[in-house]
């Protein structure tokens, strides 16, 4: 059982497949108070209407006393084959899961049948906790970047999540180490993204792309290279890769969006370094339920420390 205060639906109590909420005085006081239960639920909560309707219709919704009960929580198959490695956990409650997505791991699979994805080790933490939880990632990452990533645990906050990735009210904030000194007037990238017609799995710059903006939020200056912190406006396919590549300063370790002829790039960086430069810091997103702010921090992995050090001149143990 968890229970939390915020800005939405208040103060809520999970009892097995139902949430226990205690919306007081705006359904106590009131003389019609299906009407209100409704009202309370569509604008207060923000409860998708479908699921409304569905829940209305199959008795999910129940007022006993002075609580509401919702049943938010019934059991569900994962949907994925459930892998057993380690996953750590960023944080986790009855409407969410963040996960730290380590590099060389998918999120989801890919239809070949090969590879343990962050999909597989997310099943086999629902079971290893004794939870019947659909598996329903939120966001995606590249496979060699790290970072958080989101899930939701019931179809409630599913479809609240995802019309906050709609809204793009869900911030993701960024750390890119790219090759040479970019300027500290480039702040806005607003360049539209594109297929690469001649490369199948590549991206580019076009003007016929879908719209797409990246902020540079910060920056620290290293020999040959720049630390950026970057916050995503729009989640187009490899959008950091390909715009910082296309103002001339592709992430060290980028091979698909490096230079195609390293004899022919501006910056002499030797480094081995065996994926893009890039991990997600955070994640910031309301709470389904309460509607409190979230900010999920996911510091540094080994390797970026490691290559940060490299580049600065200091030593990483």
């Amino acid at each position: 059982m968890m229970s939390l205060a915020g800005s939405g639906g208040g103060r809520w109590a999970r009892r097995g497949e139902w949430l226990e909420a205690t919306p007081g005085k705006v359904i106590t006081g009131a003389e019609d108070k299906e009407a209100a239960i409704d009202k309370w639920l569509l604008e207060t909560v923000r409860m998708p209407e479908k699921l409304h309707v569905r829940l209305r219709r199959e008795g999910g919704i129940q007022w006993k006393g002075d609580r509401l009960r919702l049943a938010l929580f019934p059991d569900k198959e994962a949907g994925i084959e459930p892998i057993w490695e380690e996953v750590q956990v960023l944080h986790e409650d009855d409407f969410c899961l963040v996960v730290h997505k380590p590099a060389g791991v998918a999120v989801h699979p890919d239809g070949s049948g090969k590879g343990v994805t962050l999909d597989n080790l997310v099943a086999a933490h629902y079971a290893s906790t004794g939870e019947a939880v659909a598996v329903r990632h939120i966001h995606r990452l590249d496979k060699d970047t790290t970072g958080p990533v989101l899930y939701a645990k019931n179809e409630f906050a599913q479809q609240i999540l995802d019309e906050e990735m709609r809204a793009k009210t869900i911030s993701r904030l960024y750390v890119a180490i790219v090759k040479g000194k970019v300027s500290p007037g480039l702040k806005v990238i607003d360049q539209p993204i594109g297929r690469d017609r001649h490369h199948a799995a590549r991206r580019r710059v076009s003007p016929g792309g879908q719209p797409a903006v990246t902020r540079i939020v910060g920056r620290e200056v290293l020999n040959e290279a720049t630390l950026l912190h970057v916050q995503l406006e729009t989640g187009r396919t490899h959008q950091i890769r390909v715009h910082l590549s296309h103002m001339g300063h592709p992430l060290i370790g980028d091979v698909l969006y490096d230079e195609v002829d390293s004899s022919k790039s501006k910056h002499n960086i030797k480094l081995d370094f065996d994926r893009q430069a890039l991990h997600g810091e955070s994640l910031s997103f309301r709470h389904p339920w309460s509607g409190e702010k979230l900010e999920i921090i996911d510091p540094l992995p080994e390797d970026m420390l490691r290559l940060r050090a490299q580049l600065s001149g200091e030593s990483h143990v």
